[in-house]
């Protein structure tokens, strides 16, 4: 039976009743469909909360009315993915009602987990005081076993503690063996395999030995406690009558199995989410939970909350179209009582300069109109996305905070490469100089003052290295050979940024375990070079002031701290809301990425990304691609709009907009 199928014919109106003496005014404080959700209390129920619409009141609600009804807090429990979410419902119905809802149960699936271990840990044979490693303690303990297995783990390409301890967790979320984690995300450490295996060993052995469970043996042995352990499941399922679950769209295997045996007893589970915003299938969530929620639970009452009270219709009528593509999913059809007339539009710039300027442009005009920076935001898929217009916004003096992922000038890669260009424009840049010779192995910072000041006395600018009088010094000729490169040959901006990215290379994937995703920003960066003709220009315009420094005489002269626009990768936006909206690189390749298009699931996943991204906005929604892009990695030209977005009529999103 499909999804839309369900939504249809599962869906019954709410026979509940209020009572006249209730405290709270139900009717009045939720529209029919959350009033709904909140006083159907018996047996499973799904709860498809669309975007804007109004999830986090009626969970709150829903608390207050079960304390209301008579039942006990104590049978109560409120599982959500932060500490702080939980007690923002709990403060807000205990505000509603009274202080009986600060007894209910809530938190986090892992502080739930602790308290059930610690009260049961005997019976299955760990010690009630077990200790919990947290996530930097579970990553010193992997370096300490990393060590251990010297010299298998010597080579700089082996994984650091880090990312192993990534790849572990990794495993657990996803259900999947060491080996299918390598091989899906981290196929470079393919030839480490066997080490890498060898440690994850270790790593659970040491545990056991000195009673520790990291974050995710919680939620793993909580699983085993309630799976093989009948009698206590069937204590805890008695004891918690009435469970409600938050965002279950980004639950994990582990996560919807655990809520399957607390509700062995009693079925009166609740869970309210989101098909069309399931985005973290890299942290291990699991789309299908929600989507088999109705089968795993027979009886499932689906309730939908389409009213939005954040967008504007023309932006709901964009995203209604956007999901209606989706090819599994649970049917909704956003609308809002809010008034406004403006379509979304989509913007086709002649190059990602051009894409930049409009942006530019379009916040300036709307921040004369009067719309706070604060309320401006621009999303994109991926951080580097945003670096030219990192560059543009920081020209014109206009404040940013930057989420999910570094500003372009934070990152240690990028400013690797343009060292080297420093030092081509100014030889006597100290800092620089270092900054490239303590890149080479066996120098360290007395070698590279020596190396310095040896080039420095040679009067030739950056060249001085080739004839500067050294003893041996292993590993400089590589830097040798680039320089003589760079000399000979005469070279614009993005040939001579190629040329150094090409000595880098090794050097990136020695230093960084995510080598692959910060080659693509390097490949980004040349790009970003491409309209550059002179060197020095290129070097002050990535001078890019640093978040702290103040915009004296600048467009907002005396901006506030809190009056900064924001940039951030969707992922990161996630639950957020602005008055305006940009949404960069809608660009068929970019978004979804070339490397997804011919994997159906993580195009799925990428069309929903989309959505979240349409839902942030509340005024104003625009969609920008820059034309003619060259994609290095395959070839190709890529100058479509995003898939999601073309063919869309022109009466929902406005296309004949070109900024040249």
């Amino acid at each position: 039976m499909s999804s839309q199928r369900r939504n249809k014919t599962q869906i019954q109106p709410g026979a509940a009743k209020i009572k006249k003496d209730f405290r709270i005014r139900y009717e009045e404080a939720l529209n029919p469909s959350q009033l709904d959700a909140v006083t159907c209390t018996e047996g499973p129920l799904l709860v498809i909360a669309g975007a804007g619409s109004g999830k986090t009141r009626t969970l709150t609600y829903r608390v207050a009315y079960l304390v209301e009804k008579g039942i006990s807090p104590a049978s109560i429990l409120l599982l959500t993915f932060t500490r702080k979410a939980s007690q923002e419902m709990l403060r807000r119905a205990t505000r509603f009602l009274d202080a009986r809802c600060e007894k209910i149960a809530g938190g986090t699936f892992h502080s739930f987990a602790n308290a059930m271990l610690r009260k049961y840990a005997s019976q299955m044979g760990l010690d009630p005081a077990f200790g919990i490693l947290d996530r930097t303690d579970a990553e010193n303990l992997i370096g300490m076993l990393r060590k251990e297995m010297h010299p298998a783990t010597k080579h700089r390409s082996f994984p650091r503690r880090k990312t192993l301890a990534d790849i572990f967790s990794r495993a657990v979320n996803k259900g999947l063996a060491i080996e299918d984690i390598i091989d899906q995300d981290y196929p470079h450490f393919a030839s480490h395999l066997a080490v890498i295996t060898r440690i994850h060993n270790d790593f659970q052995v040491r545990k056991q030995d000195h009673h520790f469970l990291d974050y995710d043996d919680l939620l793993i042995y909580l699983r085993r406690l309630l799976s093989d352990y009948a009698d206590i499941r069937n204590r805890i399922s008695s004891m918690y009558q009435y469970i409600m679950v938050d965002e279950y769209q980004d639950t994990n295997t582990i996560q919807a199995e655990i809520l399957y045996f607390l509700t062995d007893v009693v079925k009166n589970i609740m869970v309210v989410g989101d098909d069309s915003q399931s985005i973290y299938a890299f942290r291990g969530a699991n789309f299908r939970n929600i989507i088999e929620f109705p089968n795993i639970f027979p009886g499932t009452r689906i309730i939908t909350l389409e009213e939005n009270y954040r967008s504007i219709q023309p932006i709901l009528d964009l995203t209604n179209v956007i999901i209606d593509r989706a090819k599994e999913k649970y049917s909704k059809n956003l609308f809002t009582r809010k008034t406004g007339d403006t379509r979304p539009v989509m913007v086709n710039s002649e190059d990602e300069y051009s894409q930049s300027r409009f942006v530019v442009d379009k916040i300036k005009d709307l921040h004369r109109k009067g719309v706070a920076l604060n309320q401006i935001a621009v999303l994109f898929r991926a951080s580097f996305h945003s670096f030219d217009l990192e560059i543009e916004l920081n020209r014109e003096g206009i404040a940013f905070v930057k989420m999910g992922g570094f500003k372009f000038v934070e990152s240690a890669h990028i400013k690797d490469v343009l060292a080297h260009m420093r030092v081509i424009a100014n030889p006597y840049d100290r800092i620089s100089w270092y900054r490239i010779l303590l890149l080479i192995e066996k120098i360290g910072p007395k070698t590279a003052q020596k190396i310095y000041e040896a080039a420095l006395n040679e009067k030739s600018g950056y060249t001085g290295l080739l004839s500067a009088k050294l003893g041996p010094v292993k590993g400089l000729d590589r830097l040798k050979n680039l320089i003589a490169a760079l000399d000979i040959h005469p070279m614009n901006v993005s040939q001579m940024g190629e040329t150094i990215i090409d000595y880098y290379m090794p050097i990136l994937k020695n230093n960084y375990d995510d080598h692959p995703r910060r080659a693509k920003d390097l490949e980004h960066l040349i790009g970003i070079m491409e309209r550059y003709k002179n060197l020095n220009q290129f070097l002050t315009d990535m001078a890019l002031e640093p978040p702290n420094t103040s915009f004296e005489n600048s467009l907002y002269d005396g901006a506030s701290h809190a009056d900064r626009m924001i940039l951030s990768t969707i992922h990161s936006a996630k639950g957020l809301e602005w008055h305006t909206v940009f949404v960069i690189w809608t660009l068929d390749g970019r978004f979804p990425s070339v490397h997804t298009l011919h994997k159906e699931d993580e195009l799925e996943e990428e069309l929903r990304l989309m959505y979240v991204a349409a839902t942030r906005a509340k005024e104003n929604l625009f969609f920008t691609y820059p034309s003619n892009v060259y994609d290095r990695s395959t070839g190709l030209i890529l100058n479509r709009p995003s898939r999601y977005l073309d063919l869309i009529p022109d009466h929902i999103l406005e296309k004949d907009f070109e900024y040249r």
